[in-house]
């Protein structure tokens, strides 16, 4: 393959002192949990970030395209971030909230005001999974009701009642999830019943969330939940209406509308900041993780006064929830997004990077669709544009190519079909094109 230059940076790592990749390797064998997996054949060791960029071990400098599993949101080490977190490592590191702290409710406060309609009180957890285990626990106490819709090819997270509500079957372990869980057709528009040519494919998809409410509940619901643009599903972008109609029918069978904007939440789609609202909905509840801390363990659930108050009802407490460090971090990070406008470079950017995909798709024949919004975009990998059959091993070389070119990037979808790229909301125009140029060589390369 042709080597393609990274774009220049000032920024100059540390040598890497600390132990090898083969005694990290080691060690993690050993004691961490056989579960875990590595992305490439050659694992790299990552010991060094700076915004957009990533060093591993050996001194190799990567665009980190999938911003750490969607999480890095205002970059690697942003010096503001940086900086608020040190400050409060040094005066205070924990306190819960039986005490009073300023910094909970500071950005609680600024949180919500970033939020539409009456979406005013916040939950601090520590995880998407906690945040989706919380908005259920909160539906069905507030609703009376126990049956709740999730998508096929959504995710959750993985403690047992969010595995519940994932339709993944990569993500979910042979063991008893969070029953009355029942979960829709996919609102898929490359693989679904209803394509992108079919104006009326958001309603004809919601229709299945109104048969589930009359033929496997009864009758009555307490949340559907749904990604604002599918995240491990392979960046999957609703049709519009989707969201609208199904909401509808919901809202008619008692139930509360969860958005789940774990990935899609602050700016990254570019148009608006928040993932429902490309929609044009306001959900009752809305959960929160990622990159809401830049790569803190920070997580949130929105709701309402009247919703909140149904949590009086037992005492309901997290240890770490709202810890000030963290708390510290997620105000940071909201006046990096506002002071630095990174959702305009959403915006501005992933227009670019889809019109550059675009022209990828047309000139190598193994892409079978792109998609999504601002940096969230997603490259589906077919061995056949008729038979659609999923492109497994041509994304994993892809991928595996990306990252001898300097590009790290991210899979996703059912069989692992899917490039995707969501790097921090702060790379520039000659990053856009250093990942395109490699995409360009990574896959022609196959």
């Amino acid at each position: 393959m042709k080597s393609i230059p990274l774009p220049p940076t000032p920024h100059q790592p540390q040598p890497d002192a600390g132990p090898s990749l083969d005694q990290v390797l080691a060690q993690r064998r050993q004691f961490l949990n056989p579960g875990l997996f590595l992305y490439y054949q050659q694992p790299i060791m990552i010991v060094e970030g700076k915004m957009q960029y990533v060093w591993d071990s050996t001194g190799k400098r990567y665009l980190d395209g999938l911003g750490g599993i969607v999480t890095v949101s205002v970059g690697h080490c942003h010096p503001h971030v940086v900086a608020a977190a040190n400050a409060q490592n040094a005066t205070l590191q924990h306190s819960t909230t039986i005490y009073l702290n300023p910094n909970i409710g500071a950005f609680a406060e600024k949180l919500a005001g970033k939020m539409p309609g009456d979406l005013k009180v916040v939950y601090f957890v520590n995880s998407g999974s906690e945040a989706n285990d919380l908005a259920l626990l909160m539906a069905r106490l507030y609703t009376g009701n126990y049956d709740a819709i999730a998508l096929r090819n959504g995710y959750h997270g993985g403690s047992p009642a969010s595995m519940g509500l994932t339709a993944h079957s990569s993500w979910k372990f042979n063991t008893p999830h969070s029953s009355g869980v029942h979960h829709a057709i996919a609102p898929y528009p490359y693989r679904g019943h209803f394509g992108y040519g079919d104006p009326d494919a958001g309603v004809k998809y919601a229709d299945d969330v109104k048969d589930l409410i009359n033929y496997a509940t009864p009758g009555k619901l307490a949340a559907f939940f749904a990604e604002s643009i599918q995240g491990v599903g392979g960046f999957v972008e609703f049709p519009q209406g989707y969201l609208q109609h199904a909401y509808e029918h919901v809202r008619a069978a008692g139930g509360l509308c969860i958005a789940d904007e774990v990935q899609t939440g602050f700016g990254r789609t570019g148009t608006h900041f928040w993932g429902f609202e490309t929609q044009g909905v306001i959900p009752d509840i809305v959960t929160l993780a990622k990159g809401i801390g830049n790569g803190a363990p920070l997580a949130a659930v929105v709701t309402t006064p009247k919703i909140a108050a149904v949590m009086t009802q037992k005492t309901h407490f997290n240890t770490f929830g709202g810890n000030p460090v963290v708390t510290a971090i997620g105000k940071a990070v909201l006046e990096v997004i506002e002071q630095e406008k990174t959702q305009e470079n959403c915006l501005k950017l992933g227009a670019y990077l889809f019109a550059g995909l675009e022209k990828l798709k047309a000139k190598h024949k193994v892409i079978g669709d792109v998609r999504g919004k601002g940096l969230m975009l997603g490259i589906e990998f077919v061995k056949d544009r008729a038979t659609k059959a999923p492109g497994r091993e041509e994304c994993a070389q892809a991928v595996e190519n990306a990252r001898e070119l300097g590009l790290l990037l991210g899979k996703g979808g059912l069989w692992g079909q899917t490039i995707r790229c969501a790097p921090p909301m702060n790379i520039t125009p000659a990053d856009a094109d250093f990942l395109l140029a490699v995409l360009d060589e990574a896959i022609g390369a196959i």
